[in-house]
């Protein structure tokens, strides 16, 4: 029964999804940092549900001193991270997906460390949909995607469904 809990728990948690207008935000998540660390990755996904463009243009975490875009590209065989000028465009229908590989928002001048497990608040800010409150997740200091635990609690799905199927079956003799 434990491990449905859980299971259900760690649904919920790849649901989160924060909305403005026609921008929808979902699971933001940060790599918890070592003590005296002074910057942090942040990722996420966001959407566009709109017929107009718009930009991600800031943000803040009362964690840190700065908030910025930056996107990793490969020039030729050299790994470059820039940030991304004027704000990132996010055209009608399109789904942007910041990862550790890729786009992904840095924060700067932190004042504490982020410990995993932790959950902060923080806020996005969209030329034209305005401010996002939103809430990040910190993951392992070597995260690759939010929840990375969770991978090795699928495994244990085969559990739940004899688990549902018992207790459905007691429903039916009532």
């Amino acid at each position: 029964m434990a491990a449905v809990i859980v299971l259900n728990m760690s649904a919920i948690a790849a649901a989160q999804q924060f909305k403005a207008n026609s921008i929808v935000v979902e699971q933001p998540w940060i790599r918890a940092t070592p003590g005296g660390a002074k910057v942090a990755g942040g990722y996420m996904t966001i959407i566009n549900t709109g017929s107009e463009p718009d930009r991600l243009v800031g943000g803040a975490l009362p964690q840190a001193g700065r908030f910025s875009v930056h996107q990793m590209k490969m020039d030729g065989n050299v790994m470059q991270m820039g940030e991304v000028q004027g704000g990132l465009e996010i055209k009608p229908g399109q789904k942007i997906e910041f990862n550790p590989g890729g786009y992904h928002v840095m924060f700067t001048d932190l004042h504490e460390p982020l410990k995993q497990g932790d959950t902060l608040k923080g806020q996005l800010r969209f030329e034209k949909a305005g401010l996002v409150d939103i809430e990040y997740h910190v993951e392992g200091i070597g995260a690759q995607s939010p929840d990375h635990h969770a991978d090795s609690s699928h495994q244990h799905g085969g559990e739940s469904p004899h688990q549902h199927g018992a207790e459905s079956s007691h429903e039916h003799g009532h």
